[in-house]
């Protein structure tokens, strides 16, 4: 694999920035509320859980970041709309196909799979951008 410096700080940024667009997502003045009837799960028993879901998720999302600097730097990516771009085709060719099994196979909701994948790709869309855009 190619060796390229990596700015860790704009990865910082980017994990963090999907950490809080999830946030604003699935509050419950935005999408959250149907979320919750969708998943079926307790608000109280999510409120119990979310410091440590929040924990993963940061670190989840930072891995995430990693891996699509590395996108963007392959792809030649060199402005924001080319990192927008890297971020929607990575959500496209990975988490989009990939979570439809859950609509297809695990009948699932077609509204779940919408509000999962538009977190998804608003949040690739703007950690593309940022990889890209601050080297």
């Amino acid at each position: 694999m190619q060796s390229f410096p990596i700015n860790f700080a704009a990865l910082a940024v980017a994990a963090v920035s999907k950490t809080v667009i999830g946030m604003i997502w699935f509050a419950p003045a935005t999408f959250g509320s149907r979320w919750i009837r969708y998943v079926q799960c307790d608000p109280e028993e999510l409120k119990r859980g979310l410091p440590k879901a929040l924990l993963a998720d940061v670190i989840a999302n930072f891995v995430m970041a990693y891996v699509l600097v590395h996108a963007a730097h392959y792809a030649g990516a060199a402005n924001a709309g080319q990192g927008a771009a890297v971020g929607f085709f990575n959500w496209l060719g990975f988490v989009a196909v990939a979570t439809l099994f859950s609509v297809t196979f695990e009948k699932r909701p077609l509204g779940l799979w919408v509000i999962n994948n538009g977190f998804h790709l608003v949040g690739l869309v703007i950690m593309g951008i940022i990889v890209t855009v601050w080297k």
